[in-house]
């Protein structure tokens, strides 16, 4: 017992991914067998990585989560914006240039119109709820472009860390719903081919959400969504702290 967390502590990054491909075993597990495929596993597994986070950081104090725990140390590493951008890159990987071509500018225009179509509705709700100020409805707006996006434009203009908390909660809820919903709304909404999935790539944004969904829709579709979400996350980056906040302050006359 004396030696069991050393050697946790020296392979922190490989217990990390150990710990990493068990819940997604176990999520998929429920999803088929279970919620008979109704719920992808993808989205379980992340419901399942915010419990264990939140649990984490009660257990520890609310320093750094999970990876304040004794032996899972590895979670800082594995869950760094490198790795996570190296994901993201690599969910790109395999798409086919021609079928991108193909899309022209229905790709370019998604990301744009993704962007407001996210950034402005929540920013309605934030209003309601009370906030009034252009920087905490700004960053809140950005959280709802997604869960990057949110925290990036909080840095920049100076939103309070309880705000850019907010947003990434927007973000994470909506990278949720996305999985979840993808695939039994893919038939009604004609996301059957590679163009379908570039352009509900580009106005989820959300590449998480995106990849997931369209991973359980049909796998095959997923380099494409994750292409032109990737992205979109890059674009919410440019315009949110900039134009859009802009805007919000024109709005409210501040």
């Amino acid at each position: 017992m004396e030696i069991l967390p050393k050697l946790l502590s020296v392979n922190a990054l490989i217990v990390a991914f150990l710990v990493v491909a068990v819940v997604t075993w176990i999520s998929s597990v429920i999803s088929v067998k279970i919620l008979k495929g109704r719920v992808p596993g993808a989205a379980i597994a992340i419901i399942a990585g915010l419990i264990l986070a939140f649990f984490g950081g009660k257990w520890t104090g609310g320093n750094k989560g999970i990876s304040d725990v004794s032996g899972l140390a590895g979670f800082a590493l594995l869950g760094s914006g490198m790795l996570r951008d190296f994901a993201v890159v690599a969910t790109a990987m395999g798409s086919s240039l021609n079928e991108m071509k193909k899309t022209g500018w229905i790709g370019a225009i998604s990301l744009l119109v993704g962007v407001f179509i996210s950034f402005f509705p929540a920013v309605i709700i934030a209003f309601v709820f009370g906030y009034r100020d252009a920087v905490s409805l700004t960053t809140i707006g950005a959280g709802a472009c997604t869960f990057i996006v949110g925290p990036v434009t909080g840095a920049a203009i100076g939103a309070d860390s309880s705000v850019i908390a907010i947003s990434i909660a927007a973000g994470v809820f909506k990278s949720v719903f996305v999985t979840i919903f993808t695939a039994p709304l893919a038939k009604f909404i004609g996301l059957n081919s590679p163009q379908a999935a570039m352009a509900y790539g580009g106005l989820m944004g959300t590449t998480s959400g995106v990849t997931a969904g369209l991973a359980a829709t049909d796998p095959k579709l997923v380099p494409y969504g994750a292409m032109t979400s990737t992205f979109a996350t890059g674009v919410g980056c440019l315009l949110c702290p900039s134009i859009c906040f802009f805007m919000v302050k024109i709005i409210l006359g501040q």
